[in-house]
């Protein structure tokens, strides 16, 4: 004897169809409400995800590129460092070449010029450490721009600041160290104490181009951190979950669940009836 089919009448195939719909929903909730986001992979909404993609990795590379830009902020302010002190050297250096003008007894002036020389030989070491990181912005060479700091703004590199710096050694600088007999009267000193107003001067000029070069990297440090902050929201609007309307929809799901299992139960107590009958 052949057995015969199992069938489900139609009130408890429609429930079982709308309880398997109401459990699909709660998986894909519960799975939203542990990840944060309506969106996990291309198969949830591929616009959305690949767009965020976009987003995140540009938000990447201008970060990569702002770290790019704190380092060139720190190769300025060494160099800006140099030429404070390189500025104090100088005063020194006056201070001695004027005591030299007044000074009485060619030892006291040999003297003097001593220290003079010693002074200019500080300089020099002064300009030949005020680099960083292998970019030194006092020993760059003008005619050629060798050494010169490039700071590249944007991902593509497109957008970009030179920072050319320049020679601030006493040669850079115009400043001659006498020799034994290049103090020997009053006029030499004083050819040197010119030298020494003019390479201030020269250096007061190019602290104020690194100081215009630093605020314009700073400025689009700002830039950048919010060009940042932009392309991570915008990625987040597109996929991120929206937590409260995912905890309400988790709520009345459950609700629909515990409907459904009590709408099943009634629907099978008809076929159940039938055994009451033997």
């Amino acid at each position: 004897m052949a057995m015969q089919p199992i069938t489900l009448t139609s009130g408890m195939r429609a429930n079982l169809v709308s309880l398997q719909n109401t459990n699909s929903l709660l998986e894909l909730t519960q799975k939203r409400l542990a990840s944060g986001k309506k969106v996990n992979s291309a198969l949830d909404d591929p616009v959305a995800y690949f767009t965020a993609e976009a987003h995140e990795q540009r938000a990447s590379d201008l970060a990569a590129r702002k770290d790019e830009m704190s380092e060139a902020v720190q190769t300025v302010k060494a160099a800006d460092a140099g030429i404070q002190s390189i500025n104090t050297l100088i005063a020194a250096a006056k201070s001695l070449a004027t005591s030299a003008m007044s000074a009485e007894g060619s030892d006291v002036r040999e003297s003097l010029r001593g220290q003079f020389a010693e002074v200019m030989s500080q300089i020099d070491s002064m300009a030949g450490d005020s680099g960083y990181k292998g970019i030194n912005l006092l020993s760059v060479d003008a005619s050629t721009s060798a050494g010169a700091l490039n700071v590249y703004f944007d991902e593509e590199g497109t957008s970009s600041l030179q920072v050319l710096g320049f020679d601030a050694t006493t040669s850079g600088l115009g400043i001659i160290s006498p020799d034994a007999d290049g103090w020997a009267d009053t006029a030499d000193i004083r050819t040197s104490v010119d030298q020494l107003t003019a390479a201030k001067d020269q250096l007061r000029t190019e602290s104020s181009k690194l100081s215009n070069n630093l605020s314009i990297i700073t400025a689009r440090q700002e830039f950048t951190q919010g060009m940042i902050n932009v392309l991570k929201d915008g990625a987040a609007g597109l996929t991120n979950a929206d937590m409260n309307e995912e905890g309400a929809n988790m709520l009345m799901l459950q609700t629909r669940q515990a409907l459904g299992t009590t709408s099943l139960s009634l629907a099978s107590q008809a076929a159940q009836s039938v055994l009451r009958l033997f």
